[in-house]
């Protein structure tokens, strides 16, 4: 059955599409939710990765009979690679994590009759095995940032250095692993401090405020 030239349905290429898009969910799932949500916590990057990787999967699978197949992916990766938000920057992490989720789903839409499920499924295992030995064994201590608007300008000095550092321990709650002093307002009697702490030595994240942001 057909309406306007177009098919209802083809029964192999739906079938296709069900168990291809059931892969990449699942392999986006291992990296995104179990991979970088239990290491940063970060739920505004949770809900960016998982559309992307649907609408880059959907994108590809669709076209694909349009012949652009290798094009159209480098198109993909030159677009989403350049891509900045304009409220904030985004960090290597953060990105690396896009161009993988990314990748992933391009490899998974356009995977040709060529490449076996064995040869897709080992793909995806490899890139879930390395993210986990690099997150989870290799690299066990995650140094994290945050920016303190800060307001005892006298304890920037390097004789106050111990004073400092238990002050900002003292209100943050977090074991500060080293501090930079960025930017010093003489008329407001404040400075700019940049404190940078490993995660899994600090239990709780503490939510941006007004007295301090996480970059």
């Amino acid at each position: 059955m057909e309406l306007f030239d177009i098919k209802l349905i083809d029964v192999e290429d739906f079938l296709e599409l069900i168990v291809r898009f059931a892969l990449n969910t699942g392999v986006i799932i291992v990296l995104v939710r179990y991979l970088y949500y239990s290491i940063t916590k970060r739920k505004d990057y949770l809900f960016t990765y998982f559309l992307i990787s649907f609408i880059v999967f959907l994108l590809c699978f669709l076209l694909e009979n349009v012949k652009l197949e290798l094009g159209f992916a480098l198109g993909l990766f030159a677009i989403f690679g350049i891509i900045r938000y304009r409220t904030r920057q985004i960090e290597i992490k953060e990105m690396t994590y896009l161009f993988l989720v990314i990748g992933v789903s391009v490899i998974n839409a356009l995977a040709n009759k060529k490449v076996s499920y064995a040869e897709l499924i080992f793909t995806n295992a490899a890139l879930i095995t390395i993210t986990y030995l690099l997150e989870k064994v290799y690299l066990l201590k995650h140094e994290s940032r945050k920016v303190i608007d800060y307001d005892k300008i006298e304890n920037i000095k390097p004789e106050n250095h111990a004073e400092l550092l238990r002050d900002l321990e003292d209100r943050t709650g977090l074991k500060i692993n080293r501090i930079e002093v960025g930017k010093i307002d003489f008329l407001r009697d404040s400075a700019r401090i940049y404190i940078h702490y490993y995660e899994s030595h600090n239990e709780v994240n503490l939510a941006d405020d007004s007295n301090y942001e996480e970059e």
